[in-house]
C-alpha cells in the first residue's frame, strides 16, 4: 500500500436519537441538530468531499425522512448519497454491515453527529503504511471516562479496549472518536441483520485473532455533540477559530461573521466573536455580546441583549429581552422583557409571554405557552435541575436543601424505580435524622409517582437496609444517612435485589433517566400506599441470632464487650443483639472535643485493658465496618481486620471462595491458598465486591460468611464472639496467627484533566516490566508491588504499596510518590 490520492468510499452513521440533547432533539434526529445554522451532519459531508470522497453511504434509523428530505441525493454538495435504513437498532457494527452492498473497498466511517476537521488523507496514508485492516482514529482527552479508551503500543498497534471506563480503568487518555478506516473483510465476522457493536463485539474478535489493527492519534478538532454543554462549547470553539470549517457568512473584522441580507439598527453593539445568519433584523440598541450565535431569519427587538446564547432559525425576540447562556430552538417566540438565564433551553415553537423569567438549567419542551410574568423554576415535565454525573464512589452525596433537596430526591427516586422493569418494590430506609427523613419521604414520593411499591424503614443502619431488601424480597433499596462529621451532608446509597450496591451500568441508567426527566408515570388509581415497617430491628436481631452456633457458652461466661461508635442506631442494635446472646455490654461514647478518631480508639483500648474486657468494638457510622481491640489492648485496624475476617472464615471450615479486592495485600491471598481455598480477585468498589460475595446466595439460605464479616458489622461481632466462645480462645490468640503485613497507602493530589495522561505515561514507562492493568496500574518487582489507582470522587491518585519487608514497602511507596509528582508537574 502506498500514499496517494484517496480512492475510497465514505459512510456516515446517522441513526442517533440524541436523547441527552432533549429538548433540542424532540422533533429532530441528532445529526440534524444545527451547528452554526446548518445540520452537524452537513459538516461530515463537506469534510469527505474536501478529501475527494464523493461516494457516501448514510445509515439511518431515527426519523430518517428528516435527513433524506434535507440532503436528497447529495447533488447540492457534489456527492452521491446512498441511504440504508434500519428497521430495528443493529448497533454500530450491525448498522454498517446493513450497507454491505455499498462496501467493496477501503471504507472510512464517520459520525453524523460529531464535528471534526480530521485530515483524512493523512489518516488513510497511516492506514496503508501500517497495512492495517482496521484503523481507529484516536485523540487525547483530558477527562476520558465518558468515552471508550484505547491502549496502543509504541508502534500504534492496538492492545486493549475499555468502553466508558471507571477511573480505576483509565489506563490512558487516548479515546476512540468513533471514526474508523476498515478493509471490507473485517465485516465478514458477522452476517447482515446481526446486532453487534464495533467496540464491544467486532474489535475484540479482531484483537483475539491478531488481525492488524492500529490507532491513529489525530491532531485536529473533534467533539461529540452528546449533551447540551458540548453542543454549546462546539459553537464557542468555532468562534475561537479552533476548527477548520467553512461558515456560510461574511467574515468581518475582529472575529464577527454576518450573513447576507441581515439588517442592523442604530446603536447596535457587537462584542466579538459572534455569528449572525442571513436575513436577520437586529433592531436599535441591541447588545450582542461574546459568543452569540444567531440563525437565519431571526428578529431581535430593540434594547435586548444576548451573551453566550444560541438562536435557531426563525426565532423572534421582543424588546428588552435578556438571554445569558441560553439555547432557543426553531421559531420560538419570546415576548418583551423576558429573562433567559444560564443553561436555559427553549424548545421549538414555544411562546414565552411578556415578563417571563426562565431560571438557570431549566428546559422547556416544544410548543409550550407560558403566560405573562411567570417565573419558570422547574422543567415543564418534572424537576428543577439536570445533572450528567450523580454518583460518586458508591453513592450520591451533598448538602441538604442545597445539592439534595426534596425535588431532587423525588426525581432520583422516580429515576431508580423507572430503571427497574416490571412491577417494582423498593425498600427505602434512613438513619432517622431529620434531614435523612426529609430526603427519604421525597424519594418515596418519586417512587410512588411511577406506580411502584415503597417499604419504609427508619432508624436503620446499612446492614439492616441490605437485609431488608432480601427479607421483603424487594427489587432493590435506597438508604439515606447523615454524615457524622457534617450534619448538613446527606448520602443516598442504592441497592440491587440481593442487597449489594448497584452496578456502574445501573448508575448510568439512573443518571440518564434523571437528566432526561424520562420517568414512567402512573394515574391516581395506580399509586400504591407506603408500607411502614416499625421495629424491623427486632426481625434483624432475631435472624442474626440464627447465624450463631451455640450461645449457651456465651451466657455461661457472660463475656464483657465494650462497644463504641459515633452511630447511635448501630450501637443500639448491636448492643441488643450482644445482650440477647448473653454478653455483658458496656458502652463507650465520644465526649466533648474528644472526637478525634485516633484518640477515641486509644481511649477504648485503654478501657478494655482496665476493665479486663473480652474485647472492644468500634463500629463504623454505616454499621458495616469494624475495628477491634483484643484483650491485650491491641487495636486491629481496617487492613488487619480484613485479613482477620479471611482467617476467621478459613478456620471456620467454610470452603466458599475468598473474595479479595485488587487493593488487598498479597499475604492475605497467600494465607487463603495455604488452606487450599480458591481466591477471587475483584475490582475494589463495593458493587463488584458484593456482587461476588452474594453471587450464589439466595434468600432463605445461609448468609455468605465473608459478606457477614465484611459488610454486616452488627452480626459480625456476634459471630466473632460466638466463634471465640465455642473454641474457648481469645481474639488476641487469633491475631497472633495473622501473617506480618508491610502495606502502605498514600494519596497524591492531581487535577482531573491530568489523570488520564499520567496513567498513560506510567504504562508507557513500565511497559517492559511486570504490569497488571486489571484496575489501575499494578507494577510488580522483586521488592513487592505498587498499585496506582485514580480516585473516582476526588482529584487525586491512591498509591498502594506492599513490600516483602517494611523497608521495601516504604521504598516502593516513596519512589512511586515522587514519580507521580514529577509526571503531574509536567
Amino acid at each position: 500500500m502506498t500514499k496517494g490520492v484517496i480512492i475510497i468510499k465514505g459512510l456516515i452513521m446517522a441513526g442517533g436519537k440524541g436523547t441527552r440533547l432533549k429538548p433540542l432533539t424532540c422533533s429532530l434526529p441528532k445529526p440534524m441538530v444545527p451547528i452554526m445554522n446548518k445540520p452537524v451532519m452537513e459538516y461530515s459531508i463537506e469534510l469527505l468531499k474536501k478529501h475527494g470522497i464523493t461516494e457516501i453511504a448514510v445509515t439511518l434509523a431515527y426519523m430518517p425522512t428528516e435527513i433524506t428530505d434535507y440532503f436528497g441525493n447529495g447533488e447540492k454538495w457534489g456527492v452521491n448519497l446512498h441511504y440504508f435504513i434500519e428497521d430495528e437498532p443493529l448497533g454500530t457494527g450491525g448498522s454498517v454491515k446493513n450497507a454491505e452492498s455499498f462496501i467493496d473497498d477501503t471504507l472510512i466511517i464517520i459520525s453524523g453527529d460529531a464535528l471534526t476537521d480530521l485530515d483524512i488523507q493523512t489518516a488513510i496514508d497511516y492506514h496503508r503504511e501500517k497495512e492495517s485492516k482496521a484503523t481507529l482514529v484516536l485523540r487525547n482527552e483530558e477527562v476520558p471516562i465518558e468515552y471508550g479508551v484505547v491502549i496502543t503500543d509504541d508502534r500504534g498497534k492496538i492492545r486493549r479496549f475499555l468502553e466508558k471506563p471507571s477511573w480505576g480503568e483509565v489506563f490512558s487518555n487516548t479515546i476512540n472518536t468513533g471514526i474508523y478506516i476498515l478493509e471490507p473483510e473485517v465485516l465478514d465476522y458477522y452476517n447482515r441483520g446481526d446486532k453487534f457493536d464495533f467496540s464491544k463485539d467486532l474489535f475484540p474478535k479482531l484483537l483475539k485473532d491478531q488481525v492488524p489493527m492500529y490507532g491513529y492519534v489525530m491532531e485536529g478538532y473533534w467533539c461529540d455533540i452528546g449533551d447540551l454543554n458540548s453542543y454549546k462549547q462546539t459553537h464557542f470553539d468555532i468562534l475561537d477559530d479552533k476548527v477548520e470549517i467553512k461558515l456560510d457568512a461574511k467574515y468581518l473584522a475582529k472575529g464577527s461573521w454576518i450573513g447576507e441580507g441581515t439588517h442592523m439598527g442604530e446603536g447596535v453593539k457587537i462584542v466579538p466573536p459572534i455569528y449572525i445568519g442571513r436575513n436577520c433584523r437586529i433592531k436599535d440598541n441591541v447588545v450582542l455580546d461574546q459568543y452569540t450565535v444567531i440563525g437565519d431569519d431571526c428578529i431581535i427587538g430593540k434594547d435586548s441583549s444576548m451573551k453566550r446564547s444560541i438562536l435557531w432559525e426563525g426565532t423572534s425576540l421582543g424588546e428588552q429581552v435578556e438571554a445569558r447562556g441560553a439555547v432557543i430552538c426553531h421559531r420560538a417566540i419570546i415576548k418583551n422583557k423576558v429573562e433567559l438565564l444560564e443553561n436555559a433551553v427553549i424548545g421549538d415553537f414555544t411562546h414565552l409571554a411578556e415578563g417571563v423569567v426562565v431560571k438557570p438549567d431549566i428546559k422547556i419542551w416544544p410548543s409550550k405557552k407560558i403566560t405573562e410574568n411567570t417565573i419558570v423554576n422547574q422543567n415543564l415535565i418534572w424537576g428543577t435541575k439536570a445533572s450528567k454525573i450523580l454518583f460518586g464512589y458508591r453513592n450520591i452525596s451533598g448538602e441538604i436543601n442545597l445539592d439534595i433537596n426534596p425535588e431532587f430526591a423525588s426525581r432520583v427516586g422516580a429515576s431508580y424505580s423507572t430503571s427497574i422493569q416490571g412491577d417494582t418494590t423498593l425498600v427505602v430506609s434512613s438513619d432517622d435524622s431529620n434531614g435523612a427523613n426529609l430526603v427519604q419521604n421525597a424519594l418515596i414520593s418519586g417512587i410512588q409517582s411511577t406506580g411502584s411499591q415503597a417499604i419504609q424503614l427508619q432508624g436503620a443502619v446499612m446492614p439492616m437496609a441490605r437485609y431488608a431488601v432480601q427479607y421483603f424480597r424487594a427489587d432493590g433499596g435506597i438508604h439515606v444517612a447523615t454524615d457524622r462529621k457534617n450534619p448538613n451532608k446527606i448520602t443516598i446509597e442504592f441497592l440491587d435485589e440481593k442487597g449489594g450496591n448497584i452496578s456502574r451500568s445501573k448508575e448510568r441508567d439512573v443518571e440518564n433517566l434523571f437528566s432526561r426527566d424520562d420517568f414512567k408515570r402512573c394515574n391516581g388509581e395506580q399509586v400504591k400506599k407506603v408500607i411502614y415497617v416499625n421495629e424491623f430491628k427486632s426481625f434483624f436481631i432475631k435472624d442474626g441470632l440464627k447465624e450463631f452456633k451455640n450461645t449457651s457458652n456465651i451466657k455461661k461466661n457472660n463475656f464483657k464487650i465494650i462497644l463504641s461508635s459515633y452511630a447511635k442506631n448501630g450501637v443500639e442494635v448491636t448492643g441488643e443483639l450482644l445482650e440477647e446472646m448473653g454478653c455483658h455490654v458496656e458502652y463507650h461514647h465520644p465526649k466533648g472535643k474528644e472526637k478525634m478518631m485516633d484518640f477515641h480508639i486509644a481511649s477504648l483500648a485503654k478501657e478494655v485493658m482496665e476493665e479486663g474486657a473480652f474485647l472492644g468494638v468500634f463500629l463504623s457510622e454505616t454499621g458495616e465496618e469494624l475495628m477491634l481491640v483484643d484483650e491485650k489492648g491491641r487495636i486491629i485496624g481496617q487492613e488487619n481486620y480484613s485479613a482477620l475476617a479471611v482467617l476467621l472464615q478459613l478456620k471456620s471450615g467454610v470452603k466458599d471462595p475468598i473474595i479479595l479486592p485488587h487493593t488487598a495485600p498479597r499475604v492475605t491471598e497467600e494465607m487463603a491458598r495455604g488452606y487450599e481455598v480458591e481466591v477471587i480477585r475483584t475490582k475494589s468498589d463495593p458493587s463488584n465486591i458484593l456482587k461476588e460475595m452474594l453471587q450464589e446466595k439466595e434468600f432463605g439460605g445461609k448468609v455468605a460468611l465473608q459478606y457477614l464479616l465484611s459488610y454486616n458489622a452488627v452480626w459480625a461481632i456476634g459471630w466473632i464472639v460466638d466463634f471465640l466462645g465455642n473454641l474457648n480462645t481469645t481474639l488476641g490468640e487469633l491475631v497472633d496467627e495473622l501473617p506480618q503485613m508491610y502495606f502502605l497507602k498514600r494519596e497524591i493530589s492531581c487535577d482531573w484533566r491530568d489523570k488520564g495522561r499520567v496513567m498513560r505515561e506510567i504504562i508507557e514507562e513500565y511497559s517492559q516490566g511486570n504490569v497488571e492493568l486489571f484496575e489501575g496500574v499494578k507494577i510488580n518487582d522483586d521488592r513487592g508491588w505498587t498499585l496506582i489507582l485514580p480516585d473516582s470522587e476526588r482529584p487525586l491518585f491512591n498509591i498502594y504499596a506492599e513490600g516483602y519487608t517494611e523497608e521495601f514497602a516504604e521504598e516502593l511507596s516513596s519512589s512511586f510518590t515522587e514519580k507521580l509528582k514529577t509526571l503531574i508537574g509536567k
